[in-house]
């Protein structure tokens, strides 16, 4: 991950909350061909004080094969993002720039036995039913032959996490004025993550003169 100014540096405690909250990211690993890579929905806990990602591939994803126990995986996890333009601050001469929050966990990769599959889809669909205003659905619901089929044809790999990487770019280095100015025009935006980066601007500076406040 690139480096930025130290004030965009998210602390590693709200990096894993983040990265908990979203629950979806980017899986990379390299073999002799180069990077390979998978979307993927995980489960964050931890295990003796250290943070576990939990995530499954079909059993014919090439990247069962590198959770070897050696092998180093990263997880990308994006949150919003929005386009500025230099014409939104208050003040002058600004440059265009992009506001966003993302997380990186990287670490070795171990394979799980496939006596852990179901483990697995339990502790998944309770993270990801949970997000929903409904009653969650499980998979004791799940026509027994299907769900045992489906557990069978997935592999389920352990992310041990050393290192954790965070960044938060919300304008923390911008004038008050200028910061109040984007963060007014993207509460303006119809596009919904424009908005709840627009939240978070305010809650990083409370009191300002925001509009709608």
């Amino acid at each position: 991950m690139h480096i930025l100014r130290p004030q965009f540096r998210i602390e590693k405690q709200r990096a894993l909350e983040f990265a908990g909250q979203r629950g979806f990211g980017v899986i990379v690993a390299a073999d002799e061909r180069g990077p390979r890579a998978s979307h993927v929905p995980f489960v964050l806990s931890e295990r003796d004080g250290r943070a576990i990602v939990q995530i499954h591939f079909t059993a014919k994803n090439p990247l069962v094969a590198l959770a070897d126990g050696t092998r180093r995986f990263l997880l990308i996890v994006a949150g919003d993002d929005a386009y500025i333009s230099n014409d939104w601050y208050s003040s002058r001469d600004n440059v265009s720039t992009w506001l966003y929050e993302a997380v990186h966990l990287s670490g070795v990769a171990h394979l799980r036995g496939l006596d852990e599959n179901r483990g697995h889809g339990d502790a998944l669909l309770a993270v990801s039913e949970a997000r929903l205003p409904k009653t969650p659905w499980d998979l004791a619901q799940m026509e027994g032959g299907k769900r045992e089929s489906m557990l069978a044809a997935i592999r389920v790999v352990d992310l041990v996490v050393d290192q954790i990487e965070g960044q938060a770019k919300l304008n923390q280095h911008k004038p008050d004025a200028d910061h109040v100015a984007v963060a007014n025009q993207l509460a303006r935006s119809q596009e919904s993550g424009h908005r709840r980066l627009a939240q978070k601007m305010r809650a990083l500076r409370p009191g300002l003169g925001y509009e709608g406040l």
